[in-house]
């Protein structure tokens, strides 16, 4: 069975969470708190798992990736029904882009350690910290927004009728604006796009409120 170390609230793993419930694969869920204890995810054990000490990590068999978007890529070669990424080159490139909008442009300046950065090391107050954040999230939303408002492929999902890598990676980037109150206004067909794949169960069940490691 495939072993999914993961975090309830982490949107890197919720993005291979919906993934993996799309195609239909049983898991393990493996919870690693990041904030119990200092971060289980800096402990040496599972530094071991992940050196980079970052989660989400998966174990399929003696093989172990980490970094969700590459997890997910793998996912698609190795378990290709249904696929995440549509057969054509331009749609597939189409679907990365999205996906990276998310994934590097937006996450990685939001995590959890770049926030306790912010307020540790450069002492920020929260009042600044949350300004950082949501003047990042809504930008960054606004471009993925341009990028899927009127475009032709567009459609029930961000790309077509059937949700793929983008989707995997929109969904915990709204839930994770919505928690820390960022604007949406002016991203209304992401906003669409949301609720349509928060009705298929695979998104459901990927949810932070549905993990075991829930709090």
């Amino acid at each position: 069975m495939l072993k999914l170390y993961t975090y309830f609230r982490s949107s890197a793993a919720y993005r291979v969470r919906i993934a993996l419930n799309l195609k239909n694969l049983a898991y393990e869920a493996i919870p690693v708190h990041l904030v119990k204890d200092g971060g289980e995810h800096l402990k040496e054990d599972y530094r071991r798992v992940n050196p980079a000490g970052a989660i989400p990590a998966l174990a399929d068999r003696d093989l172990t990736l980490s970094q969700s978007l590459a997890i997910m890529e793998y996912l698609d070669e190795a378990y290709p029904y249904p696929p995440l990424l549509p057969p054509d080159p331009a749609a597939r490139a189409r679907v990365r882009a999205i996906a990276l909008d998310i994934a590097c442009e937006i996450h990685p300046i939001n995590n959890l350690r770049v926030l306790k950065y912010l307020t540790g090391q450069l002492g920020l107050s929260e009042e600044q910290k949350m300004a950082w954040y949501r003047h990042w999230v809504e930008l960054g939303l606004a471009a993925v927004e341009a990028r899927l408002a009127g475009h032709s492929a567009t459609g029930r999902f961000c790309h077509g009728e059937h949700p793929t890598l983008a989707d995997c990676c929109l969904v915990p980037q709204v839930f994770n604006a919505r928690r820390f109150a960022c604007r949406l206004d002016h991203v209304p067909t992401v906003v669409r796009i949301d609720a349509e794949c928060r009705t298929l169960p695979a998104f459901a069940a990927a949810a932070p409120e549905n993990q075991p490691d829930a709090e």
